[in-house]
C-alpha cells in the first residue's frame, strides 16, 4: 500500500522533504527572507529556497507544530504568497449538513489542500491547493473512500450548464422512478392495512390484510428504492461516519425487520402479529423518496439566476476576416477581430465600437431598464442585446475574460463560500446524527422500561389513523417510538437553509449588477450601521473644473499657466482639471523642468529657474510661504464647496487655482435611502473641512472625514470600527483599496466590464451610487431568509422531537406513526427551499421606486 498523505504535509513515516512553489521573489534578498521565514516556524530543522524554479524545499522534524498551514502563514506574512490552483468538483450522493462535513474533511485532511467548501444545493467542492503535493486524483479517491461519488471537475460556461442539467435531470429520473413505485405499492399497503376499519371491509378483500401478502408488497419497496439508503450508509459506517442516511436506514430497517420477525416468529417476544408495522416500512420509504423528489426538483431553481447568465452568453459571431463578413462561433473570435452586429441580435464578445451607431440593452448585466446609446468610442459587453443600428466593434476581450464570464466566475465562486451564519448550522449538523441515535435509544429504554407500564392504554393509536395499538406489546411500543424520532429528527432543512439562500441572494443580485464575492460578504453587508463614501470620483463625477482664479502681483492668466505647468505631469484628478483649464483658454502648456509629486499636499515643479509651488495649506506652511492676504479668499472659496489650491513662486504667494468637482445625480438621493434604512453615512477625503464641509451639506451627510491623506483612509476605516460599528467603505476599488479591504463590506463602485481586476468585497458594475442602496437591501433580504429558514429548520426540531418521542402520549393516548415523521421531515426541507424560492420574484425596494418612476 502507498503512503497516506496528510494534512500536515509529511509522509506517514515521519521527516520528509515538502516543495512549495513561492511567488513574488525577484532577487537573492528574496531568497534569505522566504528562507528565514520558512525556518523561524517551529519544527522545521531546514529550508532551502531557488530562486530560478520559485520552489521551497522544507524540512520538517516535527510535524505536529510544522504544519501547512503555518507554513503558508510564514510566507505570507513576510510578502510572498505560496502559488495555489483552484478546481470546483462535482460531487454526488450529498443529502445532508453532515455529508458536506464528511467530504469537507476529507479534502482538508489531504497534504496541499489549503482551502474547501463544499455546497450542498450546487453540489460542489471548491478546492484551493498547492499544485505538486496534491491533485485531482487524491481529490477523487478522498471523496470515494468517504463514500460520495467524485462527478468529475466542473466545466465552464455552456458545457457546465449542460452537464448540470444532464446530472439532475438523470437524478430526478430515478427518484422518480423510485416514487413511482414506492407510492404505487406503498397505497395499497396502506388499504390492506387499514382493511378492518371504516367502510373498507365492504370494498377491500381481507387476503389484502394478512401479514404475508403485506410482506410479499413491503420487500421489493425496502431493497428497490430503499436499497440506496442502506447502501449509502453501510458505505460510511465502514469509514467511521455518519449520516442522513444511517436514520433512514435504521428507521426503515427497524420497521421492516420487526415486522418481518413478528410475521414468521409471532412468539419470538418482539410484540406479536399486531405490531406488524409494515406499513410505516412502506410509507417511510415512500415519504422520504418524496422528499428525495421533490428536493432534486426545486434544488436547481435557487440556481437559476447564474443559468439565466450562462445563457446570455452567444453562441456564433459574425466577423470581418479579409475583408469577407464569416460566421464563426463565439468562442472563436480573437482579440481585434473586427465584428458586426445587427438589430436584435446579441453582442457576443466585449469590445470598442469603431464605426456605426445603436441603442443597447444592458439590462441583464447592469440590470439598468433603459437601453444605452453606443456609437464610435463607446465600450459594448458581450452577452447585451444591439436594439435599433448597426454597428462594428472591435474585440478587446474574449472567452474567460469578458464582463459576462468574470460575473458568472465570480458568482459561482461566491456560491461556494460559507456565510458566518452558517457556522452555527454546520456544527449542530455535524453532531447530530450520532445524538439522534443516542437519543433514540434513551426513548426506547425509556418507553421500555418506564413509559409503558406508567401510561399505555389499550385506547392507544397512531395519530390521524384509526390504527389500534391495542395487541401491542412493550417492545413493539418502545421500537415504535423511537424509530419515529429517528425520522422526524432529520436535520435536512438545517443544511439548506443557508447555502440556498446565499445561492438565491447571490444570483439576484447578479441580475442588478451587483456582484458579492462570498457569502461571508453578503452577510457583512446586510449588518452593516455606518456608510464610508470616498468623495472623487465616487460622490462626485471625478471631473472637477477650474471655476475661479485669483492672482497676487501678477495676473490671473500667469497663475494659471503657472499652475497648469506645474500639473502638467500630475495624474491627479484635480491637476488635470486645471491643465485642461488651460488648455481651453487657448493657451500652450509647456514642460516643467523638473516635476516632484508630494502625496497628500500638492506638487513642486521647476521652470526655468523658477520653483513653482501648488497645493494645500500645509504644503505652504512646510516651505514657509505667508499666506495672510490669501485666507479670506480660500476660505470663501472653500465655503462654497470649490477645492483652493495656492500657488506660490520661489518662496512668494502667486495666488489660488479653486476647483469644484461636481456632485452625481443620485448622490443626495442615496444618502437619503441609507438615512431612511437607519444606516449612519460618512464622507472620506483629503479635502480642508470647510471644503469637505460644503459637500455634505449637499448631500446631508451627518460624518466628514476631512484632510485625510490616502494611506491613512484605513486607518479612519478601523477607528470606526473600533468605535464597534460594521463599516462599508465605497470606493473607486484601485485607490481605495486598503481601505476597502479593512472595512467589514468593502464595496468598488463603477467596475464596468473588468469586474475581476477589483479589490473589494462587493463589486458594483455601474457607476451608480443607487446599487449600494440596493446591495444593502438584497443582502437584508437574503440575511432575512436566512434567518427564516434556520428559524423554521431548527423550530421544526425543536417542537417535533418531543412530540415524535411520546411527550403528548401521557395526555391524549396517540403516537406519531413513523411515516407521518416522514411526511413532516420532507415537509420541513420542502418549506425551506420554497421559501428561499421566493427570492426569485425579490426587486430591491430602491429599484422598484425607480421602475416607477421611469413609468409615470
Amino acid at each position: 500500500m502507498g503512503e497516506t498523505k496528510r494534512a500536515d504535509g509529511v509522509g506517514a513515516h515521519g521527516r520528509a522533504p515538502l516543495q512549495m512553489p513561492i511567488r513574488g521573489m525577484t532577487c537573492a534578498s528574496c531568497v534569505a527572507t522566504v528562507e528565514g521565514a520558512l525556518k523561524s516556524v517551529p519544527g522545521v530543522s531546514a529550508a532551502v529556497v531557488n530562486l530560478a524554479s520559485e520552489k521551497a524545499a522544507v524540512e520538517i522534524s516535527d510535524p505536529q507544530k510544522a504544519n501547512l498551514p503555518e507554513l503558508v502563514k510564514a510566507v505570507h506574512e513576510v510578502g510572498y504568497e505560496v502559488g495555489t490552483e483552484k478546481v470546483t468538483i462535482s460531487v454526488g450522493d450529498m443529502t445532508c449538513a453532515s455529508c458536506v462535513e464528511h467530504v469537507e474533511g476529507a479534502l482538508r485532511e489531504l497534504a496541499g489542500v489549503t482551502r474547501a467548501v463544499v455546497n450542498l444545493p450546487t453540489e460542489r467542492a471548491a478546492v484551493e491547493y498547492i499544485p505538486g503535493l496534491v491533485g485531482v486524483a487524491d481529490f477523487r479517491h478522498a471523496i470515494e473512500d468517504v463514500g460520495y461519488k467524485f462527478q468529475g471537475l466542473v466545466e465552464e460556461g455552456a458545457a457546465a450548464l449542460d452537464r448540470e442539467r444532464e446530472a439532475r435531470q438523470k437524478e430526478i429520473s430515478r427518484q422518480r422512478r423510485n416514487l413511482i413505485i414506492s407510492w404505487a405499492l406503498g397505497l395499497v399497503i396502506m388499504v390492506g392495512t387499514f382493511q378492518p376499519y371504516w367502510f373498507l371491509p365492504r370494498v377491500v378483500p381481507a387476503f389484502m390484510n394478512n401479514k404475508i401478502f403485506l410482506f410479499f408488497l413491503t420487500t421489493p419497496i425496502v431493497f428497490g428504492p430503499g436499497r440506496q439508503f442502506f447502501i449509502n450508509s453501510w458505505n460510511g459506517l465502514k469509514r467511521g461516519l455518519t449520516d442522513m442516511n444511517l436514520l433512514y436506514a435504521t428507521g426503515i430497517g427497524a420497521a421492516y425487520l420487526i415486522a418481518v420477525i413478528n410475521t414468521f416468529f409471532p412468539d419470538a417476544g418482539f410484540g406479536g402479529r399486531e405490531a406488524t408495522f409494515y406499513e410505516a416500512a412502506a410509507l417511510l420509504t415512500a415519504f422520504i423518496i418524496l422528499g428525495r423528489y421533490l428536493e432534486a426538483v426545486t434544488r436547481g431553481r435557487t440556481s437559476e439566476a447564474i443559468r439565466r447568465l450562462m445563457k446570455l452568453q452567444p453562441k456564433r459571431a459574425r466577423v470581418l476576416r479579409d475583408g469577407q463578413e464569416v460566421e464563426v462561433a463565439a468562442e472563436e473570435v480573437q482579440i481585434d477581430d473586427l465584428l458586426l452586429v445587427r438589430p436584435g441580435e446579441a453582442i457576443p464578445v466585449d469590445g470598442m465600437v469603431t464605426e456605426g451607431y445603436s441603442s443597447v440593452d444592458q439590462s441583464m448585466i447592469t440590470g439598468e431598464s433603459i437601453p444605452v446609446e453606443k456609437k464610435g468610442g463607446d465600450e459594448v459587453i458581450g452577452g447585451t442585446i444591439n436594439k435599433t443600428g448597426a454597428f462594428r466593434f472591435r474585440a478587446t476581450r474574449v472567452g474567460k475574460d469578458t464582463a459576462l464570464a468574470q460575473i458568472i466566475k465570480l458568482v459561482e465562486e461566491a456560491q461556494t463560500t460559507k456565510a458566518p451564519i452558517q457556522k452555527i448550522a454546520d456544527k449542530v449538523a455535524g453532531h447530530f446524527i450520532l445524538g439522534v441515535h443516542a437519543l433514540s435509544l434513551a426513548v426506547f429504554l425509556f418507553w421500555f422500561f418506564v413509559g409503558f407500564g406508567l401510561w399505555f392504554s389499550p385506547e392507544s393509536r397512531l395519530i390521524l389513523t384509526p390504527y389500534m395499538l391495542t395487541g401491542l406489546g412493550v417492545f413493539g411500543f418502545a421500537l415504535l417510538v423511537s424509530v419515529t424520532v429517528l425520522v422526524i429528527s432529520c436535520p435536512c432543512a438545517v443544511g439548506l437553509a443557508t447555502p440556498s439562500a446565499v445561492m438565491a441572494g447571490t444570483g439576484k443580485a447578479a441580475e442588478y449588477g451587483i456582484l458579492f464575492k462570498g457569502a461571508d460578504a453578503l452577510e457583512s453587508t446586510a449588518r452593516l450601521q455606518v456608510v464610508i463614501f470616498d468623495k472623487t470620483g465616487t460622490l462626485t463625477k471625478g471631473e472637477p473644473s477650474v471655476t475661479d482664479v485669483v492672482a497676487v502681483g501678477r495676473s490671473e492668466q500667469e497663475v494659471l499657466r503657472l499652475a497648469a505647468v506645474a500639473e502638467k505631469n500630475s495624474e491627479h484628478p484635480l491637476g488635470e482639471a486645471i491643465v485642461r483649464g488651460a488648455r481651453a483658454t487657448g493657451m500652450e502648456v509647456q514642460d516643467a523642468d523638473g516635476f516632484e509629486a508630494i502625496p497628500g499636499h500638492g506638487v513642486e515643479a521647476r521652470l526655468n529657474g523658477r520653483t513653482v509651488l501648488l497645493g494645500n495649506r500645509r504644503l505652504m506652511a512646510q516651505r514657509n510661504v505667508s499666506l495672510d492676504g490669501l485666507m479670506p479668499q480660500a476660505e470663501r472659496l472653500e465655503g462654497e464647496g470649490k477645492t483652493a489650491m495656492f500657488v506660490a513662486v520661489d518662496g512668494q504667494p502667486a495666488g489660488i487655482v479653486a476647483v469644484a468637482d461636481t456632485l452625481k445625480e443620485t448622490s443626495a438621493q442615496a444618502v437619503k435611502e441609507l438615512h431612511r434604512m437607519g444606516l449612519q453615512v460618512a464622507m472620506i477625503t483629503g479635502d480642508n473641512r470647510r471644503t469637505a464641509d460644503a459637500i455634505a451639506r449637499q448631500v446631508g451627510i451627518d460624518r466628514v472625514l476631512a484632510e485625510v491623506l490616502p494611506e491613512d483612509k484605513a486607518s479612519e476605516v478601523k477607528k470606526l470600527q473600533a468605535e464597534g460599528l460594521k463599516v462599508a467603505m465605497v470606493g473607486d476599488g484601485i485607490n481605495d483599496a486598503p481601505a476597502l479591504a479593512q472595512a467589514d463590506s468593502g464595496i468598488a463602485i463603477g467596475s464596468g466590464t473588468d469586474v475581476a481586476k477589483e479589490t473589494g468585497h462587493v463589486i458594483l458594475v455601474k457607476d451608480d451610487l443607487m446599487d449600494v442602496v440596493a446591495a444593502i437591501q438584497v443582502a437584508r433580504q437574503t440575511l432575512r431568509l436566512i434567518k427564516q429558514n434556520l428559524g423554521w429548520a431548527f423550530g421544526y426540531n425543536t417542537a417535533a422531537i418531543p412530540i415524535g418521542a411520546g411527550l403528548l402520549y401521557p395526555f391524549f393516548s396517540q403516537v406519531v406513526s413513523p411515516e407521518l415523521a416522514a411526511l413532516l421531515m420532507a415537509t420541513s426541507s420542502l418549506s425551506v427551499t420554497m421559501n428561499t424560492l421566493r427570492m426569485r420574484g425579490y426587486i430591491p425596494p430602491i429599484r422598484r421606486a425607480r421602475l416607477a418612476e421611469a413609468k409615470a
